[in-house]
């Protein structure tokens, strides 16, 4: 995907090359869609626009690139239910707790 692409150049050290055909074909992805400034080699054959491509060079990402990135954002974990409630067991020992905190008078009754 060339969003994870994205990330990925904004991650590393700029010029950042790619070899493989499949990255230099996000790569142009990326230049077309304006996120990035890039050289990207012509195709060998104009005709079908195809060939072998060395590498491709991204030089920049754009400010609408970096907005999408702002955009683009993994889902964050939600927090585990259980640990943020004490547990019933837990509330019935705190509830016995605060009756024996209580003083209780030798009559029994309070006053």
């Amino acid at each position: 995907m060339a969003m994870n692409l994205l990330k990925q150049i904004a991650g590393s050290r700029l010029p950042v090359s790619f070899y493989r055909t499949a990255d230099i074909d996000q790569v142009r992805a990326l230049r077309a869609a304006g996120l990035i400034v890039a050289l990207v080699p012509a195709p060998s054959n104009a005709l079908t626009l195809s060939g072998p491509a060395s590498a491709a060079q991204v030089l920049a990402i754009t400010q609408k690139g970096r907005e999408e990135l702002a955009k683009f954002t993994y889902p964050q974990p939600r927090p585990v239910r259980w640990r943020q409630r004490p547990s019933r067991i837990f509330a019935r020992h705190r509830a016995n707790l605060d009756e024996a905190a209580r003083p209780t008078y030798a009559h029994g009754l309070p006053q």
